[in-house]
């Protein structure tokens, strides 16, 4: 359930950058900004529904899911298609996420 959370946390933050990528830097249309700020409002709280016990933790497992979707992102919306190493990268990331997510916490 939390890659889920992950993932969907990920699309409605990228997806709020975005508008302000595209007001800013693609001179769109400054009602780019309303949908915008929902995303990063729907992020915020889908990030604080991640069962764990500690935010940060959940912050850090978080960063290398988006990695992963800004690269589907940079492929899918942008069009330009990730290379070998921004792969082994997000391969390298999910790992690391996966580490900080599943092993066993305790004494």
């Amino acid at each position: 359930m939390n890659y889920l959370l992950y993932i969907a946390a990920a699309l409605a933050e990228i997806a709020g950058c975005f508008s302000v990528w595209a007001w800013w830097r693609l001179e769109k249309s400054p009602l780019w900004l309303a949908p915008g700020l929902v995303s990063l409002i729907l992020f915020a709280w889908l990030l604080a529904l991640v069962d764990t016990a500690a935010a940060g933790r959940a912050y850090a497992a978080y960063g290398g899911i988006y990695i992963c979707a800004s690269l589907a992102w940079l492929w899918l919306v942008e069009g330009v298609r990730p290379d070998r190493w921004d792969l082994a990268g997000a391969a390298l990331c999910i790992a690391g996420a996966s580490i900080i997510l599943l092993v066993p916490r305790g004494a």
